[in-house]
């Protein structure tokens, strides 16, 4: 394994496929496809067949991340129609610090919940309510930092959610990943070192910025 994919083996949402599906196949929905997703996925799951979804074809993607995915969907996921995607496909599906930029996200969340496949899991990451009250930094430490969050979502309302659309809630709270919070006096140090400014994620896992919530549908 490359140094690249021994990092992104680190990501909360990569622990917790890890466990279930190691390095068997699999066909995976990523909700949120940019910032080169596709290659960090498959740098830690080179078996898995990789659909990604997002509004812009071309948001930090290239050529290669596109050649690692079996198929993009560029959509406005808040109109809410994924007929394209297709039904009772998918073993797993990632939404990652997608459902605060959406107004309708509990629309979107049942929405995409008949493209799993019954017996497949989906993770949903996102800012948490306490994430409202932690100071403002660069790079997003509080809720309001980044001006296109909408709204606040809670592992109550989407329990509530999955519950309902025939789901059982594995796992969820304020994600706390422990290499994260190891990395963080190393990450503050080469900031200080390369004159760069503190950037507000790095300290998400100590101070509870994130929640996550980790389903199996029946």
């Amino acid at each position: 394994m490359n140094f690249k994919a021994f990092s992104s083996s680190f990501i909360t949402k990569f622990i917790f496929l890890k466990r279930v599906f190691g390095n068997k196949p699999f066909r995976l929905l990523d909700i949120g496809a940019g910032n080169h997703s596709a290659t960090k996925a498959k740098s830690v799951f080179p078996n898995c067949e990789y659909h990604g979804v997002d509004m812009e074809r071309d948001y930090n993607n290239s050529e290669e991340d596109f050649k690692r995915m079996t198929a993009f969907y560029e959509m406005d996921l808040t109109k809410l129609n994924f007929a394209s995607i297709p039904d009772n496909y998918f073993d797993a599906i990632l939404m990652v610090h997608v459902i605060e930029h959406l107004y309708n996200g509990d629309e979107v969340v049942k929405g995409l919940l008949p493209k799993l496949k019954s017996g497949g899991y989906m993770y949903l990451e996102y800012p948490g309510e306490k994430s409202t009250r932690l100071p403002s930094m660069p790079g997003s430490l509080n809720f309001k930092d980044d001006p296109t969050h909408v709204r606040v979502y809670s592992v109550k309302e989407l329990s509530g959610i999955f519950e309902d659309n025939g789901c059982k809630v594995l796992k969820g709270g304020i994600r706390r990943n422990g290499w994260f919070m190891l990395a963080m006096p190393f990450k503050i140090i080469k900031a200080w070192v390369s004159g760069k400014k503190l950037q507000g994620n790095i300290f998400w896992d100590l101070l509870g910025f994130a929640e996550f919530i980790w389903i199996r549908k029946l």
